[in-house]
């Protein structure tokens, strides 16, 4: 068994548990605003996830359950799932101060169908920045397709893979878009809602799943695909020369020509992570602005029918200028990055 095997969960849990103080009581999730009324879900996601109300939701890598008891606000019977004590904690302190009833239960991904008791659900969520957490896209496809009760369906809003390829002061290629098992170990204090915080567990294993491996381990646990998207922006400033042109969405300037990123895809395999040279192709990053909002692990493979509903939210690169992608350290003179995958997935069988 590899180290990593052994280390991660532990490494990446006791990471959150140290940052949920610091996401509760900063300005980066602004949780005032939020008991006034402000909206965490994206127009979207709304918009694609439906009417909820009287639905049973799980949301799993749930956090500090903002998303949640933004479903539960929208009608919906929640129940937030996450494998840090102190955010499950600080949910449930959340959710009896605003007077929302919901319920939140402490788990990873992987043992979800046991803690959760066997029960199924209208809809499965999940958030931005929660699949670079886990290992195993077939296992996490499998426990939600075993969470999923007939008729019910599967909803995830992830930032594309792509954006990972490049560094983060500009569209240098450094990282590999296809990726072993083994995972990138980072090593960086604070956090990305504060990076200036004081934090002692700054180790942390992430994963990069490109789209491929995601939708195929989704039909492998017998999710059919029904539909892809990708959108032009994100919702965060991912890189300097990105604009906000609205709240919580970032675009490159103006007069920028775009294309989908997915025709980069085919890039080199050995740019970044494998081709590094460090031991057991760890890649080894240096603090960043990086931006990561969810958290756990994954689940059990699982049998089910079901329709997968996947919208992804990419990115796009311009069209101009690019050095050989082949080469280390290749470079694209703009990318605008979209932030979100979205899966749906309604049970059939």
């Amino acid at each position: 068994m590899s180290e990593w095997q052994e280390e991660w969960r532990e490494a990446n849990r006791a990471s959150w548990d140290e940052r949920v103080p610091i996401h509760t009581s900063g300005g980066f999730y602004d949780v005032a605003s939020f008991k006034a009324g402000g909206e965490r879900l994206l127009p979207f996601e709304v918009s694609e996830v439906g009417d909820v109300a009287g639905k049973d939701l799980l949301h799993l890598q749930c956090h500090f359950g903002m998303d949640t008891l933004s479903w539960a606000r929208r009608g919906a019977r929640v129940t937030g799932l996450d494998f840090s004590a102190p955010a499950v904690e600080a949910a449930e302190r959340l959710a009896a101060g605003m007077g929302i009833e919901a319920a939140f239960v402490q788990s990873d991904v992987y043992q979800a169908a046991e803690a959760l008791g066997g029960r199924t659900f209208d809809v499965v969520y999940t958030g931005r920045g929660a699949l670079n957490w886990l290992p195993d896209m077939g296992g996490w496809a499998g426990v939600v397709a075993s969470l999923l009760r007939p008729g019910g369906f599967l909803y995830v809003a992830e930032f594309h893979p792509l954006t990972e390829v490049f560094g983060d002061e500009g569209l240098t290629v450094e990282r590999d878009y296809f990726h072993s098992a083994e995972p990138d170990v980072w090593d960086e204090p604070g956090t990305y809602a504060d990076p200036e915080a004081e934090t002692e567990n700054n180790v942390t294993y992430e994963w990069r799943h490109p789209l491929g491996e995601v939708v195929s381990a989704a039909a492998s646990a017998g999710l059919s695909i029904e539909l892809l998207r990708e959108h032009d922006h994100t919702t965060f400033p991912r890189w300097p020369f990105l604009e906000e042109s609205a709240p919580r969405t970032y675009r490159p300037p103006r007069g920028e020509s775009q294309a989908p990123a997915h025709v980069l895809a085919s890039g080199p395999q050995d740019v970044g992570g494998r081709g590094t040279g460090l031991p057991g192709g760890r890649l080894l990053r240096t603090p960043s602005a990086r931006s990561s909002q969810s958290s756990g692990t994954m689940g059990p493979a699982c049998r089910g029918r079901n329709t997968l509903r996947w919208v992804s939210r990419g990115s796009y690169v311009r069209v101009g200028r690019c050095l050989d992608p082949g080469l280390p350290h290749a470079s694209v003179e703009r990318l605008s990055t979209r932030a979100l995958c979205a899966a749906r997935c309604h049970h059939v069988g």
